[in-house]
Parts: structure tokens; sequence; C-alpha cells
């Protein structure tokens, strides 16, 4: 095995030793994986980052993929996925690879081990694919957090090198004081709410935030706990968070399509509905949307079609790409081209995508060049990571914070 990783150079050296293979694994749980080494270029802005899987002897591996996201994903929609393929150390029970990224990388990774031939594992089909997401395993001796996911499918672990944004309100506080989580239904549409501690109706209104894509942030990823140590440490005014679930993926692709009648439904249903029932403000200039990939997309389309009510738009690695039902161009970016030809609205922005996000980053960028040279509050960031929750946990956060803490 080649590896240009000191650590598994000196393991494969003495791999023949009685003990060391022992030795090795008990070091790694007490530093927890993956390995993070010196940049072999002596670059101080890189590292060399090496994922380890160990093998179970009652159930040997033929072949181990480490999903690092995004990054993998790039390779897979290019058909190849061999550059992710795990080697064994011989005389070892330790399967490796090692990519060299930037120092600010932040991304959630998992294992998908095979037991059957080199070919099927490298099958790039939607059909195995979603297997392997579906069978993909969490990194057992991860330094990192954890991230949870939904639908039966296991937890990924989160690669963090030291020089990735903070993400200072992640993780829950025992001296913050915790909010209530409600499962509502608003017209028919499941709604999670979180309401700041001590929250009571009459002592509003409100500011609010409406959540796209809530059956994630709500029960899943329990962003209740950022926004409590956020209201916390006062860098939120208690704030009403609607999290809005999507009933279902063709439900989704519909509603978070730049719908017309599902931004009206935000605007002219939800929000009175949340104003009856928790003293949410009707202020647009108070009032928050915010979502991710196509939810970004609509978030920003919100800010666009109902300016009177959503005066703050949040999105995260929104698919600007989006051409509406009249065009054939699938790059043709038809909001970008709405906020270019329209007169200037009343609403601020925060935008962010990630530097891994090949298919989004352009986008991304000439939504923020058009909106600045219209004369939009745009606060506009590129973080070193994916199209992944792991990252977006924290800029959420830190974009409520820039859109609401004023």
């Amino acid at each position: 095995m080649d590896t240009q990783s000191p650590i598994l150079r000196e393991l494969a050296a003495a791999a023949g030793e009685p003990g060391t293979v022992d030795a090795f694994w008990k070091r790694v749980a007490a530093h927890g994986t993956p390995l993070v080494e010196p940049d072999p270029e002596g670059n101080d802005a890189w590292r060399l980052v090496t994922f380890l899987w160990r093998d179970d002897p009652a159930d040997p591996a033929a072949h181990v993929l480490a999903l690092l996201h995004t990054v993998t994903d790039k390779d897979r929609h290019a058909r190849d996925l061999a550059p992710h393929l795990m080697a064994r150390v011989p005389g070892t029970d330790v399967w490796a690879i090692s990519h060299r990224l930037r120092a600010d990388h932040r991304a959630s990774y998992q294992f998908s081990v095979h037991r059957g031939s080199r070919e099927d594992a490298l099958r790039t089909d939607r059909r195995s694919w979603l297997r392997v997401l579906d069978e993909a395993l969490p990194d057992p001796l991860a330094a990192g957090p954890s991230l949870a996911a939904r639908d039966g499918r296991n937890p990924s672990s989160v690669l963090e090198l030291p020089d990735a944004p903070a993400q200072a309100w992640a993780a829950a506080r025992a001296a913050a004081a915790r909010g209530a989580r409600v499962a509502a239904e608003a017209d028919g549409r499941r709604v999670s709410v979180h309401l700041p501690a001590g929250h009571a109706p009459d002592d509003g209104p409100y500011s609010v935030a409406v959540l796209l894509d809530g059956e994630m942030w709500g029960p899943v990823l329990d962003f209740g706990a950022t926004l409590d140590n956020l209201h916390h440490d006062g860098r939120i005014p208690p704030t009403v968070t609607l999290m809005v679930e999507t009933m279902g993926r063709d439900r989704r692709m519909a509603d978070l399509s730049c719908s017309e009648e599902f931004v009206d439904w935000l605007a002219d249903v939800l929000l009175p509905w949340a104003a009856r029932e928790y003293g949410v403000t009707g202020d647009p200039a108070r009032t928050v949307v915010a979502g991710q990939s196509a939810g970004g997309l609509t978030a920003a389309f919100a800010s666009f079609r109902r300016p009177d009510r959503f005066g703050n738009a949040l999105s995260q690695s929104g698919s600007f790409w989006w051409p509406d039902g009249t065009e054939f161009d699938g790059g043709s970016e038809w909001l970008t081209r709405q906020f270019a030809t329209r007169e200037k609205l009343p609403v601020r922005f925060h935008l962010e995508v990630g530097l891994q996000e090949w298919m989004l980053l352009p986008q991304n960028r000439h939504l923020r060049d058009v909106l600045q040279a219209r004369g939009y509050d745009v606060d506009y960031r590129e973080f070193n990571g994916g199209h992944d929750y792991a990252c977006w946990r924290g800029g959420l956060a830190d974009g409520l914070v820039g859109l609401l803490g004023r």
C-alpha cells in the first residue's frame, strides 16, 4: 500500500510484530478519527486527512468506500467512484484512504462496506447509489460530532478541520433555557413550532422565522437547541420559528420550485395563523424565510413575490439554475433575471454556498452580483464544504443573527 500518511507508513512497516495493530487502534481510539496530519507539501493551509475503517474478522469486507459528502458525490455524477475506494494496509485489519483537504473543510461522511465484487461496489446508477446511502455507516471512532438522518438511514459523522468556521450555537447547553417545541398543523400541513423560553402570545409581537424542510430542522436535527442558545446569548430577539414540513418528495418538488401558490400560502395562511396562535409579528422587516437547495431558491423567491410579508431571505446553497415552466434551458437562472429587471424591493438577503458545490457556486455568485448591482443589502458567504446539513446548521444560525439580530 502506497500512502502519504506517516502514521500509516509506520504501521505498515511494523505490521508483522505482535501487538502492533491492537496498539494502533488503541492510540487511534484515544485521539479519534480521521487522522489529521500536516500537509505533505508543507502548506499550513492544507491537511492530510486519512479516514480509517476496521475490518470485522467474522465478516471481512471485500471493498470499502469512504463517502465524503459532495466530494464523493461529484465523482459519482462523473460515474467514477474508484477514487473513493479504501485500501487495506497489508497484514492488518485497517482500511484507509487519504485526502489532501484545505484546513477549513467541514463535511459529513460515512462508510459503505461491500462484500461482493469491485464492479458492484463501484456502481453509480441511481438504484445502486440509493442502496449505498441506505446502508452506509458512521465512523465509530469519529472525533467530531454526528449528524442525524431520517427515513431509517444511519447518522453521519462530521469532519471539522481546525480552520472550519465555528458553530458556537450548535450543541445544546445546560445553561440555556429550553424553549418549547409544538407539533402543530396549519391548514392541513404539519408545522414544527419552536417557541422561545418564556413565550406568552400576549407578550408579542414576536419576530418570526419560517424554515423550509421543517421535518429536518425540527424532529431530526433539533435546531431548537441552536435557537435556545441564540436567545440565551442575546444574538437574536425572542423569535417564534415555524418549521414547515414538505409532506413528501413530490409535494416538495412542486412547492419549492418558485411556486406562487405555495409562497402565497406561507404569506396569507401560515403567517396569519401563527399571529393568532403564537403572537408573531406582521412586520416584514422582522420576518425571515429560510431554505436550503430548492428551499434556498424558494426563500429568495418568497421575498421577490411577497416582500410585503417576507423582508428577509436566508438562502443556503440555493438552486438558482432553475428555469420556469416556459423555458427549456436548465441553467436559465430565471429568478436572478427577475431581480435584474424588476424594481428594487425592500428586502435583505443572507446568501451562502459551498466551495465544493460545483453545480451551484457560479449561479449563487451571479445572483450576489446582480443583487449588489441593484443596491440590495446582501451578506454573502462561501464556506469550504458541500450540499450538507453539517455546514448548513452553522450557516443558518449565522444568517438568523445577521438578519434578525440588528
